[in-house]
């Protein structure tokens, strides 16, 4: 058997009477499976399950996760999601007994210091985003989006201003942005974005009336460039008695250099599991942790860690206007453990070097590529920029043939399609974590595909080649996908 073997499904394996697993054996009644399970609630017939051995079930399933792909197994630019480097450190912080076993429902006391490493990152993130206070306790970055917006509406509401229902995005946010808004019960407003991708001033002042509750930005915004109007766009929001809210996607190049706060958004969040080094994807774990700033501190969510003038730390629930809880406790505490790690792993004095390296990465990527790659927003970006697919679309290879083609080469796929600004949107996010003979191989890999798509266009449109699983007919897959190992109905 090779290993290509092993990439099989585990049911194809089965052969009647192989067994992995041995049970000792029960003659007495009493101790019978027959006599344990209820009568009314036993199974007619043996549920069709693979019969393997022991080997075959160890083989399938470690080949199986050689085939995932993640940070630690190679480089992957995913534009606005920041999949970098989580140290192993963290890991290893975060996964201490002393972690593993905490309750939520033990004593105070005998929990001191996972109190004290809250009540530290709740300042950490606060000094970092320029805000008075932040909760940690929503689990991811939609959840943070969700739970600001709820602090904007509790805010309105007290002041008696129940006419603010909508909420201002831009046409480049993040799907989440709307998302979240409708959630929490506000109508979407959309504003255009500028030839340089920046927020059409002029349109969003046509839409901001007393019905606006918050303007949403992210800043870099989704295209990689810095909203150099921030500060009058702050103005403009807070003249007509609406709040700014920043996405904290993009605050990874922003770290050391410029906060939030200072540029006049009044709610942010952050994600946690894309700035600050902790894991991501895979539908979790995540974390959203919550900033606002001076007087909307009293609508954070409860619970709160705080301490007294005796350095003793507590968990508060009382609030009068608080939104109460949005989550079961205090948040994803491994995850929060691990951003607190990487802070102060960092320092004050080598946080600032992380947002430079990352716009030094991505503008290094971007100006190797532009002679074969359509460039719409010209000049410097970011931490990520965008390519419109490549500059000779005569052959008709797309961004989707790109990116399956980059599997081949051992590279994961950056985001494809998204912004929706441009119509073979190419989204790239290199981080500074990685090193420059990676960014080097990455270039070279889109140099190749750029020439495959002059010379062998049709063999690049049947990409991936060399993948465990080849290039799926999309369609039939969308329209009749097999959910089940076999097919049931014959």
């Amino acid at each position: 058997m090779n290993r290509t073997l092993y990439n099989h499904l585990i049911f194809e394996y089965s052969r009647k009477g192989r067994r992995g697993f041995t049970l000792p054996r029960r003659d007495d009644a009493a101790g019978s499976i027959e006599a344990a399970i209820p009568a009314a609630t036993r199974r007619e017939a043996s549920p069709e399950l693979p019969e393997v051995d022991e080997p075959t079930v160890v083989r399938h399933y470690t080949n199986m996760s050689t085939n995932n792909f993640g940070v630690d197994t190679g480089f992957y630019p995913l534009g606005s999601c920041t999949m970098k480097y989580n140290p192993k450190i963290n890991e290893a912080l975060a996964s201490t007994s002393a972690v593993a076993n905490l309750h939520p429902a033990q004593p105070f006391f005998t929990a001191q210091g996972a109190l004290a490493a809250y009540w530290q990152l709740q300042r950490l993130l606060s000094e970092i985003g320029g805000m008075a206070e932040f909760t940690l306790n929503p689990y991811a970055g939609a959840h943070g989006e969700l739970t600001g917006l709820m602090v904007i509406r509790a805010y309105h509401a007290d002041r008696g201003d129940s006419a603010r229902t909508k909420v201002i995005v831009p046409d480049s946010a993040h799907g989440t942005n709307p998302a979240s808004a409708a959630v929490a019960g506000l109508e979407v407003v959309e504003v255009h974005s500028r030839p340089d991708g920046t927020v059409d001033l002029d349109d969003l002042k046509d839409k901001l009336d007393e019905t606006v509750a918050a303007v949403m930005l992210t800043n870099p915004n989704t295209t990689g460039m810095f909203e150099r109007n921030i500060p009058e766009i702050a103005e403009t929001v807070h003249a007509a008695g609406a709040l700014l809210y920043y996405d904290g996607a993009n605050l990874n190049p922003m770290l050391g250099i410029a906060r939030p706060g200072d540029m006049g958004f009044d709610v942010m969040h952050i994600n946690l599991h894309k700035t600050f080094s902790t894991p991501h994807g895979g539908g979790g774990p995540g974390a959203g942790p919550v900033g606002v700033r001076h007087g909307l501190e009293s609508y954070l969510p409860t619970p709160r860690v705080v301490r007294d003038n005796n350095g003793y730390y507590t968990v508060s629930e009382q609030s009068n206007s608080s939104l109460g809880r949005i989550s079961s406790w205090l948040g994803n505490y491994t995850v929060l453990r691990r951003a607190l790690a990487y802070i102060l792993s960092l320092g004050k004095e080598n946080i600032v070097n992380v947002g430079p390296l990352a716009t030094l990465s991505a503008n290094y990527i971007m100006h190797s590529l532009c002679d074969l790659y359509e460039l719409p927003i010209p000049g410097p970006c970011k931490h990520e920029f965008v390519f419109d697919g490549l500059k000779d679309k005569s052959s008709g290879v797309t961004t989707l043939n790109i990116a399956k083609r980059l599997l081949d080469k051992g590279f994961h796929a950056p985001t494809i399609y998204f912004p929706l600004l441009f119509h073979e949107s190419l989204m790239i996010e290199p981080t500074e974590t990685e090193s420059r003979d990676t960014l080097d191989a990455f270039i070279l890999a889109m140099r190749q595909i750029a020439e495959e798509a002059k010379n062998n266009p049709d063999e690049l449109k049947q990409a991936p080649h060399h993948t465990p699983m080849a290039k799926p007919d999309e369609t039939e897959a969308a329209m009749h996908p097999r959910l089940t190992w076999k097919d049931l109905t014959s």
